[in-house]
């Protein structure tokens, strides 16, 4: 039983019957920074108090359902006072007097949480999240006592004494001593700094500014990220760090959107397959740099063709019509078509071979280098990226310093931020910066719930937000001038436009500027800067799609939390296998097809599915007093409305575009056959069905009526109780309305 005792002294006036109030707990281990100097609280009640002598009483007991009765009695006038004090908009007992001010009615129960060590909420404003499991916590008696005087209430003495006998468990959020969290702020910060600056920041985004617009394609691409990417990014960050669960097991805020968790984790398991397979070739390439000279340098080694073409013959006229970066004979391009992917051994899909022996050990270094940087948890990955996240950035602004050295290297920076506002009117520009910002940013992955969920619970991720998302674009943007003071030499070089040797995707990377790092003087070192950088860019984002998929499974079945070195190691090692096919002969085109259909208009379904869930059905204003019961400050009007209405019309665009956008799948000049795209659609229905499947499991394994089944799926799991009464907070028109 927890016991508190508020006395005045000598009892005086009219007494009164007690009445009973049920109240959930939600243990924590530190309550957040609003709730935190509870003396301040006992000064901030004095004014509250009624004058005279008497002797009131608060007792607080646990009942068989895990909840907290709480009684009380004595003088009216100063009960009705301490009970508005605890909840602070109480249905159950009408105040005849008025209301008492909100830092009122905080303190009393700001107080009594720090004294027990927890954090005691009004029902209607609990998190969302479902009762623990029984746990060992010790009751305890607690008598704290308030002495009024002529100065008002004055705090003298409190005590808290064990009571031994038999432990209750606590419904509410999980104790954050339960939790393994970050052991630093900047483990946290680099690890979501890294996962979100990956490849596609090297390779897209400066490809993309130039070709729509230059600098004209920035305000697109900045008005996304503030109406839709930074709100995104800030409720998935605090979504994780409130209730402290992974992708799946959050969504007991509203149970019936649970599917979404199992999407995003399926998503990420499937980018996992490919994406490796991309940093194998970043460390098969890195290897190969080793060599006095770079392999991609000439022709006549063994992987070449008869056509192959000594760069120094290419130019303008020989190119005619077609660019230099669509050139298939260079040296650089057969050793990635030819020596590395073997694609020539392929006649397609249905053509994939064996694996590569050198890919293949390749592929297993990548894999061990993931699972023993996760193996621990966050007190692991936590260390791995201060190599991963900064070494990216040490070797951008050494390769620009070198780039801008080089000749014709100003011409290709003019071309990348040469602003041509006309093409603001093509609709594809709109497209290409929306989709940019979403996947850049790495919403919907899960993998910032699950980075944010081992955060301490007052942590302010409204700033994480805003600092990690802004880093994240603004390397982007300072990428593309080491990227295009490198086009601009090699269209010097060759007697060409900028336009014929830019490009994207694998050729940026693996044809084009390794070509233009062989010509260079130090090439070797050169190369292997540069494979590091994309290494380093691989590793921390691939950590984060699969620290997304063990969290959020441990996280909902505790048999693999408690092996969770076990289950990481399965999942490297499924990962492993199915990369095998992506590292065979006609591997590419395996990798091509997930790329566009495993995480294209899925993710995008699951991050709209998610939105609506969180700003609609759990409740943007709920959501708001979540986050200012850990920062002690609500969001403001505008994220509310951005979370409510902008950010799922953004999504809804989005996928509308993604899918009218979208064309048969081709790799260069091969068209997939009709199978290969009824299969690619098929990877992403897998993950997509996740939502209608959960949902109708949902509405059938529940108890009751109609009504009370579809009550039980939107209600959070720790307001079931409520469902009985038909206290049902979504079936109220205020709810659907409020901001």
């Amino acid at each position: 039983m927890f016991n508190y005792k508020i006395s005045r002294g000598r009892e005086r006036g009219n007494r009164f019957q007690s009445s009973h109030f049920f109240y959930r707990l939600s243990l924590r281990r530190r309550v957040s920074k609003f709730l935190q100097n509870g003396q301040s609280s006992l000064r901030r009640i004095r004014s509250a108090a009624a004058s005279g002598h008497g002797e009131v009483s608060l007792v607080l007991s646990t009942d068989e359902h895990g909840g907290v009765t709480c009684s009380y009695g004595g003088e009216q006038s100063l009960v009705t006072v301490f009970a508005k004090l605890i909840n602070s908009e109480s249905q159950l007992y009408q105040d005849p007097q008025g209301a008492v001010r909100p830092s009122h009615r905080r303190g009393l129960r700001t107080f009594i949480a720090e004294k027990m060590n927890i954090q005691i909420l009004p029902e209607h404003k609990l998190s969302s999240v479902a009762p623990l499991k029984q746990c060992d916590v010790e009751k305890k008696e607690v008598e704290l006592i308030l002495v009024k005087d002529q100065n008002g209430v004055q705090y003298t003495s409190s005590s808290i004494i064990s009571t031994p006998g038999n432990r209750v468990g606590l419904p509410g959020a999980s104790p954050e001593g339960d939790r393994e969290t970050w052991g630093k702020k900047i483990d946290f910060l680099l690890s979501v700094i890294g996962f979100a600056v990956d490849l596609a920041n090297v390779w897209r985004f400066p490809y993309l500014c130039y070709k729509n617009g230059g600098g004209a394609f920035l305000i697109p691409y900045t008005l996304f990220l503030v109406i839709a990417g930074m709100p995104l990014f800030y409720m998935e960050l605090a979504l994780g760090q409130y209730n402290r669960e992974g992708a799946a097991t959050v969504w007991k805020i509203c149970p019936i959107f649970k599917g979404v968790g199992y999407t995003v984790i399926v998503i990420a398991l499937y980018v996992g397959f490919y994406y490796n397979v991309i940093i194998a070739w970043s460390l098969y390439y890195l290897f190969s740099s080793m060599t006095r000279e770079l392999p991609w340098l000439k022709c006549g080694n063994d992987w070449n063709s008869v056509n192959c073409t000594d760069p120094d013959h290419i130019n303008g006229s020989v190119l005619g019509n077609g660019t230099y970066a669509k050139y298939k004979i260079t040296p650089a391009a057969e050793y990635y078509e030819r020596g590395v992917l073997h694609l020539h051994e392929s006649k397609g899909i249905q053509d994939l071979g064996l694996p590569r022996w050198e890919l293949t050990l390749c592929l297993v270094v990548v894999v061990f280098i993931l699972y023993f940087s996760l193996w621990k948890g966050v007190k692991s990955s936590g260390k791995v990226v201060y190599i991963t996240a900064t070494m990216p950035y040490i070797v951008l602004f050494v390769l620009l310093i070198r780039g801008i050295t080089l000749p014709g290297s100003m011409e290709g920076i003019k071309a990348y931020l040469n602003i041509d506002f006309n093409r603001l009117n093509n609709l594809e520009v709109w497209i290409d910066a929306a989709t940019q910002i979403f996947y850049s940013l790495g919403a919907g992955f899960g993998v910032l719930i699950a980075f944010s969920s081992y955060n301490k619970f007052n942590n302010n991720c409204y700033r994480d937000a805003l600092l990690t998302s802004t880093v994240n674009c603004v390397t982007s943007f300072f990428s593309g001038f080491a990227i295009f003071s490198v086009l601009g030499y090699m269209a010097q070089k060759h007697n060409v436009r900028v336009q014929d040797v830019a490009t994207e995707g694998a050729g940026l990377v693996f044809i084009i500027y390794p070509e233009a790092i062989a010509t260079l003087p130090g090439s070797t070192f050169w190369a292997i800067v540069f494979f590091i950088m994309l290494l380093t860019l691989g590793i921390d984002s691939s950590m984060g799609g699969m620290e997304a998929v063990i969290t959020g499974l441990t996280d909902d079945f505790k048999i693999l939390k408690r092996n969770r070195k076990l289950f990481t190691f399965a999942t490297a090692f499924g990962t492993f296998l199915v990369a095998l096919f992506c590292i065979t002969n006609g591997g590419i085109y395996v990798l091509t097809l997930l790329d566009k259909y495993a995480a294209g208009t899925a993710i995008l379904f699951g991050v709209l599915i998610e939105a609506i869930g969180v700003s609609w059905f759990y409740g943007v204003d709920r959501f708001s007093e979540d986050i200012e019961r850990m920062m002690g400050f609500k969001p403001g009007l505008y994220w509310r409305l951005c979370w409510k209405f902008v950010s799922p019309a953004f999504l809804l665009f989005v996928v509308i575009a993604s899918t009218l956008t979208s064309g048969g799948l081709k790799y260069d000049d091969y068209t997939f056959p009709y199978w290969a795209n009824i299969l690619g659609w098929g990877v992403a229905m897998s993950s997509m069905l996740f939502v209608p499947f959960y949902a109708i499991y949902k509405f059938f394994s529940v108890p009751g009526t109609l009504k009370e089944k579809i009550a039980y799926c939107i209600t959070p799991e720790h307001e079931h109780h409520l469902v009985a009464s038909g206290n049902v907070r979504q079936f109220r028109l205020r709810h659907w309305l409020a901001i």
